[in-house]
């Protein structure tokens, strides 16, 4: 009862707390229901990964998918084990990309939006609530580019990682928030091209709430992952089973 309750309610406390919390709008229909753990992943690497992922699809991954074909990629019920899956929009959640008070930090600010960018030609999103870490949300994204500007997203942000260390602010909707000790975060996300991680804490009408955010490119298809800690127990982190079981349906999905 207590992990219903939670991962029922955890996303939309989140959406509350963020001007613009991912995961908390979706351009299609999805599922909700619970699932269980896999394993996590064994290795971390350096904020930027460059290597390739290796998942073997004979798929082209410079194609961009469609709404439809990221809508077969994104999570559904039993996907993850452990975790509920939601893509019920909220009503809490504005529409558009937040605005940062530093135009370095725009790439950042970018990521906390309905969108990694404005320049993603369609994107679905999920919420996933566990229903093992009290407390733990994960807000997930998939969008489709053009190669380039997929490639041009992640130098964005990892150009913008090493001079907002000290923080940023940033305004949508009439609503603002303040993100702070922005730090560059290891993670390896199995099947993607390159992987760009960061650590921050967000403060919105007086809320705070530390983030964990990876964004991962597998050709030109990013996803995007936020996660919260309502629980304020520890840090949080995005489990790593979550990012490569998401790389590995974007690979089948790639792959037909």
């Amino acid at each position: 009862m207590r992990a219903k309750t939670t991962a029922l309610s955890v996303l939309g406390t989140v959406c509350a707390l963020l001007p613009a919390a991912t995961g908390c709008t979706s351009d299609g229909g999805g599922e909700s229901g619970r699932g269980n753990d896999t394993r996590p992943g064994k290795s971390a690497a350096p904020a930027t990964d460059t290597g390739k992922g290796g998942d073997g699809s004979g798929g082209d991954p410079s194609v961009p998918l469609t709404a439809p074909q990221l809508q077969r990629a994104s999570f559904t019920t039993g996907d993850l084990p452990g975790f509920q899956i939601s893509a019920e929009k909220s009503a809490l959640a504005p529409t558009g990309q937040p605005t940062a008070d530093k135009k370095q930090c725009q790439p950042l600010a970018d990521a906390m939006g309905e969108k990694p960018d404005p320049r993603a030609t369609h994107t679905v999103g999920r919420g996933l609530g566990s229903l093992d870490q009290l407390g733990l949300a994960v807000s997930a994204s998939l969008s489709s580019y053009g190669e380039a500007e997929a490639k041009r997203l992640m130098d964005g942000l990892a150009s913008a990682l090493p001079v907002c260390g000290a923080g940023f602010e940033t305004a949508l909707d009439d609503r603002g928030a303040t993100y702070r000790e922005v730090k560059a975060d290891p993670f390896t996300a199995r099947g993607g091209d390159e992987t760009v991680a960061w650590t921050t804490v967000a403060t919105n009408e007086g809320a705070q709430s530390p983030i964990h955010v990876v964004v991962v490119r597998k050709g030109a298809t990013v996803a995007r992952f936020m996660a919260f800690d309502l629980a304020r127990r520890k840090p949080p982190r995005v489990p790593r089973e979550v990012a490569d079981k998401q790389l590995a349906k974007v690979a089948q999905v790639l792959a037909g």
